[in-house]
């Protein structure tokens, strides 16, 4: 079974960058077997997605909120996503899950989630 380790959060102030990352293993896992996401939940609120990215790497998505601040990327060799987080924003704050899905049986994988804070 897929686990996913979640890292990269913290508290940084408003206009600063962070980078999360979501470290995969377990069993024979084939990382191109999975679509992957990012998403973010506040309190109070649903999850909601903030970028995703294709299981080829070759198509990504972004909330309209986040386009052209955030990049969603991906390292196969390394079984990692990544979420480059530029001018951070107060409303960017919340705990952020990276999600795998597997394309043949949508199967779904959670982090654990990493806290974003962003205050000045």
């Amino acid at each position: 079974e897929v686990q996913l380790q979640a890292s990269g959060g913290g508290l940084v102030q408003p206009g600063s960058s962070l980078t999360l990352s979501c470290t995969a293993s377990g069993g024979d896992f084939t990382f191109t077997d999975y679509s992957m996401g990012w998403f973010r939940q506040v309190p109070g609120k649903e999850r909601e997605l903030v970028a995703d990215i294709s299981w080829s790497g070759g198509i990504a998505n972004y909330a309209e909120t986040v386009e052209g601040r955030f990049t969603i990327g991906r390292d196969a060799a390394k079984h990692a996503l990544y979420l480059e987080m530029n001018r951070l924003r107060p409303e960017d704050t919340g705990v952020y899950y990276c999600h795998f899905r597997a394309i043949y049986t949508d199967d779904d994988y959670w982090g654990q989630g990493t806290l974003v804070t962003v205050s000045s």
